[in-house]
């Protein structure tokens, strides 16, 4: 049994070691979201042949890491329904501060990088734009769901039990974006009091999602909830931008702070419910 966990624990080290490594590659020298593309996507890729090779070395399908087509439609749904919700209150919340601050608030539509300090880089949402960020979007969620929900939670379940498997990954996912701050160090643009902040902040906010999407996984046995859940955040984060007098997107973090607790808060009403019918049946 202690030798299983030591190669469960070493299997998920590595995966993520090897991922890492690329993430900081790519994020540190490469500078892949400086181009057309806008997004660190040689990294994604990377995280989706690492999961194929696991999943091949373990003998593992990709039905067995959540990728199942029963209930697909309607998962899929779910997850959009939570976003569009939890957004929706969200932005209303963000524009009701503002306009309370005597600010002139907008709603404006473009293209733009994701960062907790708001929007970086600005390209009009021409259909080619627009086409670009969901392949792009839909490229990162099918990694990150594939990489942290996906085999990282299979293997620490079979090993671990889904709960310390659930709280793995989600402070995986967590460290994973921790890169954001280092690149803000790297570039000079944060001070390390600040990247300790933000970083702080990163792990939080992402680990609040994770453990969320990890819950979701064992409600419905599919990841296609937190996938399409992720997809419309990153695409919502990209596209709508709350715009004033003095700058765009100025309380983003708050935004997503009061989306991500929702959204949380929702899922563990709805798991609280099943485990309360599962047990009366």
């Amino acid at each position: 049994m202690i030798e299983k966990k030591g190669g469960t624990v070493l299997k998920i080290a590595a995966l993520f070691g090897f991922c890492s490594i690329a993430e900081y590659i790519e994020f540190l020298y490469i500078r892949t979201d400086q181009t057309i593309v806008a997004d660190n996507i040689g990294t994604k890729l990377f995280c989706i042949l690492a999961v194929f090779i696991v999943l091949r070395r373990s003998q593992l399908r990709l039905s067995d890491i959540g990728f199942r087509t029963k209930r697909m439609r309607q998962s899929i749904l779910s997850g959009l329904a939570l976003g569009i919700i939890t957004f929706g209150i969200s932005y209303f919340v963000e524009i009701l501060i503002l306009r309370l601050q005597g600010h002139h608030v907008s709603l404006q539509f473009f293209v733009s990088n994701f960062a907790l300090t708001g929007a970086t880089t600005q390209v009009t949402a021409t259909f080619a734009a627009l086409a670009i960020c969901v392949a792009v979007n839909i490229i990162n969620v099918l990694a990150e769901e594939g990489l942290f929900r996906g085999i990282i939670l299979k293997l620490g379940k079979d090993c671990f039990g889904f709960s310390k498997a659930n709280w793995i990954q989600a402070a995986l996912f967590g460290m994973w974006h921790i890169v954001m701050v280092v690149l803000g160090v790297y570039d000079g643009l944060m001070e390390i009091p600040t990247a300790v902040i933000m970083a702080v902040g990163y792990v939080i906010l992402a680990g609040i999602l994770g453990l969320e999407w990890g819950l979701c996984v064992s409600l419905t046995g599919t990841l296609w909830v937190g996938i399409s859940e992720h997809f419309f955040n990153n695409f919502i984060g990209n596209t709508l931008h709350v715009v004033t007098e003095s700058g765009t997107d100025e309380l983003q973090i708050a935004r997503i702070v009061l989306s991500n607790i929702l959204s949380l808060t929702i899922v563990l009403i709805v798991n609280r419910y099943k485990k309360k019918h599962l047990q009366k049946t």
